[in-house]
């Protein structure tokens, strides 16, 4: 597989779960501000902007966030790279350069969500949010939906469920780290019930525990569940199982791939600690799984993307490809020719009116004989060529 086409298919993985978790944790962000009326709303807006890496900077005029504004910026906002529109924008850019690498219903459900993007931004606008982060929602589960259904189990399906799966961890771990709700009582403590809901585990915990959310289970569930496909273990897990498959060779010692070994290092660090030495340094850990994601992002892109320097041009007109010794390559121009009545063609004229041409005088003509016979030796067949050597 081209190196090119692989790393579309990691960023189709990684936008497309992008836009799905923001349009979950966003739609929870505004009915949690709307239930709560003594909430503070600037501190809760920008809570979620820290845990999303989007910079605090208010554009209302008095420097306080809403739930609008931050909707605007995290949901609409084109110029926001991490904004749903730019992300969704970003994975059909990037299907589209690789259509051949994944199914026909793949591109016809990703090229159809995105014609229909400035309708449903007009209509969250207008009537609400709500509408918007259902399509998001939807069209998101479609795609998963036929990426495990019509895609094979080849090299392009790892590529693209990597992506995925470190996108998921990176977004739980920012989620987790900056403790998106505090309750009333006690500042440090995390709303394990708003973060449950975030990911879509609510439900999930409460079938699996039979009981109110406690702040240990609900740790427990979001971090190490096995089962949970959105738990921080399950999804390292499936990014490490697909790195395996891209490269199952063994050595007798150590791990040759780094972006294997450090999401094994991650996987190991959550799987054999205890639950209570985890809660006890959350913020710690989960400052590990972060490191751990972006170092695995960049072994994986250091070894199978394309790492080349771009050609650096030096001038519009013809030139020469001259490389470097750090192994860079550049563009040089090559002289200009002379222009037509310049100095230089006026030299060769007065040089060839000094300097006698040959034979003109009888001296040189017997020689400029000799050359032209030998020009026609020169010019003579192949063979006759090899038989005169």
């Amino acid at each position: 597989m081209l190196s090119r086409i692989a790393e579309s298919l990691y960023w189709i993985g990684r936008y497309i779960e992008r836009a799905e978790d923001t349009a979950r944790i966003l739609d929870v962000h505004v009915h949690y501000l709307l239930e709560g009326p003594l909430i503070d709303e600037d501190l809760a807006c920008r809570n979620l902007l820290a845990a999303m890496g989007v910079p605090a900077a208010s554009p209302a005029p008095d420097g306080l966030f809403n739930a609008k504004l931050v909707t605007e910026l995290l949901a609409f906002d084109e110029a926001n790279p991490s904004s749903i529109v730019s992300s969704l924008t970003a994975a059909r850019a990037n299907a589209r350069g690789v259509s051949e690498a994944i199914s026909s219903e793949m591109w016809e459900a990703l090229n159809t969500s995105y014609n229909a993007l400035p309708g449903q931004v007009a209509i969250g606008r207008g009537v609400g949010p709500y509408t918007f982060f259902r399509y998001v929602r939807e069209r998101a589960a479609i795609m998963a939906g036929l990426t495990d259904s019509t895609m094979s189990r080849d090299d392009a399906w790892r590529f693209l469920v990597i992506g995925r799966s470190l996108e998921r961890i990176d977004m739980l771990a920012r989620l987790l780290s900056t403790g998106l709700h505090p309750r009333d009582g006690d500042g440090d403590d995390v709303d394990w019930v708003i973060l449950l809901r975030s990911c879509s585990a609510h439900e999930a915990f409460l079938r699996t525990y039979h009981r109110e959310v406690e702040p240990i289970l609900a740790a427990e569930f979001l971090l190490l569940d096995r089962l949970f496909p959105r738990s921080i273990f399950c999804a390292v897990s499936t990014a490490e199982q697909c790195l395996a498959d891209l490269d199952p060779r063994y050595g007798r010692a150590g791990m040759a791939d780094e972006a294997r070994r450090v999401l094994g290092l991650v996987r190991t660090n959550l799987e054999f600690r205890r639950i209570e030495d985890l809660l006890s340094d959350l913020g710690g850990q989960l400052r590990n799984v972060q490191t751990g994601c972006s170092a695995a992002s960049a072994a994986l892109a250091a070894r199978y993307f394309r790492q080349t320097r771009s050609v650096e041009w030096v001038s519009e007109g013809p030139g020469i490809e001259v490389a470097a010794a750090d192994g860079s390559t550049r563009m040089e121009a090559l002289p200009a020719p002379a222009a037509a009545g310049s100095d230089a063609d006026r030299l060769a004229a007065l040089a060839a009116e000094e300097d006698p041409v040959p034979g003109a005088d009888g001296t040189a003509g017997d020689d400029a004989l000799a050359e032209d016979d030998g020009a026609g030796e020169r010019g003579a067949s192949p063979d006759a060529r090899m038989a005169g050597r």
